[in-house]
């Protein structure tokens, strides 16, 4: 799978509640999310737990960047016992990182936006364009590009990093 990424600081998030909305994006969901980075040769590897959910996700992927936007390969496997692997991958790999985050999930199409509040952080934008497979990604970037005018957001805002790559950089 994969998907076109754009991240950026946020300065007021019922502003950009506001302004996706006003452009035809739906509220899914607010996520209470951790994210746990484990060490790996390649690409990044997380684990990621969702409050209130009994199982967790573990989340394979690898980024390009392109023209101030990530292009990513990731793969996705459910875990049932989040807890259970979470202490198997410490063990064999190590932990890198833990990310906490509130998450306001918007939606439109194939367009996922972010409304992110990480501890330590602060508040951030995050906008997935889901690529299905034989689509080109540059299909997504008017759709992406539409987003971030409506939000005020300029190329040279976005960021390149993870959460956990910012967290490290602290």
């Amino acid at each position: 799978m994969r998907n076109l990424e754009a991240k950026f600081p946020l300065a007021d998030h019922a502003r950009a509640h506001a302004s996706a909305r006003a452009i035809g994006y739906t509220e899914r969901a607010i996520l209470g999310q951790r994210d746990t980075f484990f060490r790996v040769a390649r690409g990044k590897l997380k684990l990621r737990e969702i409050r209130g959910e009994t199982g967790g996700t573990l989340i394979y992927y690898a980024r390009d960047e392109r023209g101030g936007l990530q292009l990513s390969n990731y793969a996705i496997a459910p875990v049932a016992d989040p807890a259970a692997i979470r202490a198997m991958l410490a063990a064999a790999l190590g932990i890198l990182a833990e990310v906490r985050k509130e998450r306001i999930l918007l939606t439109r199409g194939n367009l996922r936006l972010h409304l992110d509040r990480v501890a330590e952080l602060g508040d951030f934008g995050e906008i997935e364009a889901v690529i299905a497979d034989g689509d080109d990604p540059e299909s997504s970037r008017a759709a992406v590009d539409e987003l971030l005018a409506a939000l005020g957001v300029a190329r040279e805002d976005l960021i390149g990093l993870s959460y956990f790559e910012m967290l490290s950089a602290r």
